[in-house]
């Protein structure tokens, strides 16, 4: 590879699909587009000290799983027993060192328990209860379930069962009614997720995503965000991806590594292989999401077949920008 080009960048997400501005109210666009500046400030001030890709990662991601308006961390969705089952992955360009979590329930921050993973244990991915053991082994952020409950949330689930003829569990402990901030979510038709990718003055990349699933999922279903090739990877040879959306066809295709491979082996462009994949790929196959993606160029690009994309960046020479609908830039 090429000397390093001195300068950083960072793109983030909220999530993708039925985003339309008929669906969301002015105070509803008004506190999305907060949000997301909030979390690309996060990772910005980390790379403007010549601080790490991951560091910037993790801290954009961790502003987002704190709002209750994302479908990961503190907002995210129900399964279908009423319960949230977090999942989340991280991965270092520069090494290729990766971590994730699946299915866990009582971490504040799951990008922060996979990290712990990548970085303090011998494994890629830990899965449910043994996750949570690990996140109390380390000393991570621990809250009760009540900590995820959002109303809106809640409603969705009520909804999506009604329509599947499933019974209603019971309303979690410690749930209430919540009229503030939360009280805007916007359900994005059943799923959602946050990332962000990061290249910094070292040159180095790294990508993050973190996911409360699908709303009603059962079974243990888990999606794209914790697998690595999927729905989150990094390399210093070509970029680093997240993705949102369906995640059983992100699966399937290994978006976030397809991606990569068209760069590194083929020599597209960073734009032209993020359209390739979501545009005319992913598109193919029926699925619906999309991406952001950044360079050790320094390159930033995203892509998404639905009406919408919670989405910013920001880099050292450009302002930062902050978009959600299909005809912003």
């Amino acid at each position: 590879m090429s000397e390093a080009i001195p300068g950083w960048s960072l793109v983030v997400h909220g999530g993708s699909g039925v985003i339309a501005r008929a669906d969301l109210k002015p105070e509803q666009d008004t506190a999305y587009r907060a949000a997301l500046a909030r979390a690309a400030q996060a990772g910005a001030e980390v790379l403007r000290v010549a601080g790490t890709a991951l560091d910037a990662v993790e801290a954009a991601i961790r502003v987002l799983e704190d709002d209750p308006l994302f479908n990961a961390g503190r907002g995210s969705v129900f399964t279908a027993d009423g319960r949230v089952e977090l999942d989340a992955a991280i991965m270092d360009g520069a090494t290729l060192a990766a971590g994730a979590v699946a299915g866990v329930g009582r971490a504040r921050n799951p990008i922060s328990l996979a990290r712990a993973v990548m970085e303090r244990s011998d494994h890629v991915l830990l899965a449910g209860a043994g996750a949570d053991a690990f996140a109390l082994s380390q000393g991570l952020d621990r809250v009760d379930p009540g900590y995820f409950f959002v109303e809106r949330r809640w409603r969705a689930l009520e909804k999506q069962l009604g329509r599947e003829g499933l019974a209603i569990p019971a309303r979690p402990a410690g749930g209430s009614a919540d009229q503030t901030l939360a009280a805007l979510a916007h359900d994005e038709g059943k799923r959602g997720t946050v990332g962000a990718v990061a290249r910094d003055t070292h040159g180095d990349v790294a990508a993050g995503t973190s996911t409360g699933g699908t709303t009603g999922k059962r079974w243990g279903r888990i999606g794209d965000s914790p697998l690595i090739g999927a729905g989150t990877y990094a390399s210093n040879r070509s970029a680093a991806v997240s993705g949102t959306g369906e995640g059983e066809y992100f699966i399937r295709l290994g978006v976030a590594h397809a991606i990569c491979a068209l760069v590194e082996l083929r020599g597209l462009s960073l734009q032209a292989a993020v359209d390739r994949v979501i545009q005319d790929e992913l598109t193919a196959l029926g699925g619906q999401g999309g991406v952001i993606a950044v360079a050790p160029d320094g390159q930033m690009a995203w892509s998404f077949n639905t009406s919408g994309m919670y989405r910013a960046r920001v880099a050292d020479d450009q302002a930062m920008t902050v978009a959600i609908y299909k005809d912003e830039a």
